[in-house]
């Protein structure tokens, strides 16, 4: 075998394995988007949370350099995530058409001996100017015997938003 054909193949299962292992170019997903959400399960009893309670017209500003993406959220609801969870700014990444982030809380909370924040991560996958998914809030504990009313709880929201076209 040649050394071009060892160089020709050794390209060909490159390429087999970044498209079997789910590596791709990430598409441009920057932009200033409006986004309308629904709540789903209340796993975590959340206060004041109600199922197919809708809210729209949410401001999310997605930043991207290559794979690397944020989401700030603003408006009254970067007010509730500021006041629930301490932050309102998600950082993740892009894959081919597939966005996923994580907003790390640090608002500290406590029941009995057990110590938690709430995490906020979002699925998402985008289509042109469009993006639908889901968003996930679930505690991070202290893993005291404390925590178990709350350990494994998730509640959850589905979204769906648009940008102006590129």
């Amino acid at each position: 075998m040649t050394a071009t054909t060892r160089l020709g193949l050794s390209l060909v299962v490159l390429s087999f394995a970044a498209t079997a292992f789910g590596c791709s170019d990430p598409a441009d997903v920057a932009g200033d988007y409006t986004v309308a959400l629904t709540n789903r399960e209340n796993g975590c009893n959340f206060d004041s949370w109600t199922v197919g309670n809708t809210s729209n017209n949410i401001p999310v500003t997605i930043t991207q350099e290559g794979s690397s993406m944020s989401a700030t959220v603003g408006g009254g609801a970067a007010v509730v995530l500021d006041l629930a969870l301490g932050a309102h700014v998600y950082q993740g990444d892009v894959d081919g058409s597939h966005l996923s982030a994580t907003l790390y809380g640090d608002r500290s909370a406590t029941n009995g001996n057990c110590t938690f924040t709430y995490n906020s991560t979002f699925d998402a996958d985008a289509d042109g100017d469009f993006l639908t998914g889901e968003i996930r809030y679930t505690p991070a504990t202290n893993g005291n015997p404390d925590c178990a009313t709350i350990e494994g709880c998730v509640n959850r929201q589905e979204f769906n938003g648009s940008r102006p076209p590129q």
